[in-house]
């Protein structure tokens, strides 16, 4: 199917539902075509472990985090660790980029289907660092920022290690 950002219906839920995905599309298709070498390399200096495969890879441990940890309150399965609180990209860089957009698409899934068993309104498990349980609302129109911003540093990624540029 292919990527759009102009839901089937225009209520909330699936306007939502859609620009997430479309987020998510759009990662995806950044990194079509892409040499294995250039899905790992990391060419900006001042952000040493910014690579294709690891920004896709912090974007699928992001949205596992924030709805099966957060918003259902179940256990953090993220590699993360107190001596290397950003391995989702050095693991990413180490990682087949087709393994990884097969695991974020697998994430998705989830995350499709958690979010048609819920309301909108429905309150995270797990509170924010205010103190405030988010609703799922909030938890979708953060993961469209947080996918959008990291598409954006994709594009930087894929046009420095080829050339590639597009929407």
């Amino acid at each position: 199917m292919p990527r759009t950002d102009k839901p089937e219906q225009w209520d909330e839920r699936s306007t939502l539902t859609t620009m997430l995905q479309y987020t998510r599309d759009t990662a995806a298709a950044k990194c079509e075509g892409l040499a294995a070498d250039d899905a790992a390399a990391t060419p900006v200096a001042s952000s040493p472990l910014m690579s294709i495969a690891g920004v896709v890879n912090h974007m699928r441990w992001v949205e596992h985090s924030w709805i099966e940890d957060t918003f259902l309150g179940g256990p953090d399965l993220g590699p993360w660790t107190d001596e290397e609180p950003d391995r989702e990209f050095s693991l990413g860089a180490e990682t087949p980029i087709q393994q990884v957009l097969t695991e974020y698409a697998d994430v998705a899934r989830r995350t499709d289907a958690i979010i048609a068993a819920h309301d909108l309104e429905t309150r995270a498990e797990r509170p924010l660092r205010s103190g405030e349980k988010a609703t799922l609302r909030w938890i979708i129109v953060h993961l469209i920022e947080e996918n959008a911003r990291h598409n954006g540093h994709l594009d930087l990624l894929r046009e420095i290690a080829d050339g590639t540029t597009g929407d």
